[in-house]
């Protein structure tokens, strides 16, 4: 079975329905991977660049993107790299109403064998209930 990483442009034309040639084959590579014909892999900065597209260029609200960010994890026969770390940084971020990759830094110091997060940033942190690392 031929196997391929998907990159950030194809999610992007797939769910903002941008260049009508490309929509249609990020589709047919979506239904491919669906009926098992594929196998497509993807990893988290992929994902980053997503959320940036997306709350840069078409000024999506955080809700919006996490809505898609969702969906990208529910496309059948899709692999997602760190799936784990990406689906508790969603929700991180929907509940504490910060972006996606600060979730996912917090997401993945609560899942490594450190003491926390070393950052100047301590309240944004503390807000997504990351254990803060002083130094």
């Amino acid at each position: 079975m031929r196997s391929g990483f998907v990159d950030s442009n194809v999610f992007l034309r797939f769910f903002t329905k941008g260049d009508p040639a490309q929509l249609e084959r990020a589709d047919r590579l979506f239904k491919d991977a669906a009926a098992g014909a594929v196998s497509l892999v993807t990893g988290p900065p992929v994902l980053f660049e997503v959320v940036w597209v997306l709350d840069s260029v078409y000024r999506l609200g955080k809700g919006e993107i996490l809505d898609v960010l969702d969906r990208i994890l529910a496309l059948p026969g899709l692999e997602l790299k760190d799936r784990e770390l990406v689906e508790e940084a969603v929700r991180l971020a929907r509940s504490s109403g910060q972006d996606f990759p600060d979730a996912y830094i917090a997401a993945s110091a609560r899942a490594s064998s450190t003491d926390g997060v070393a950052t100047f940033n301590r309240a944004h942190f503390e807000t997504l209930g990351s254990p803060i690392f002083d130094f």
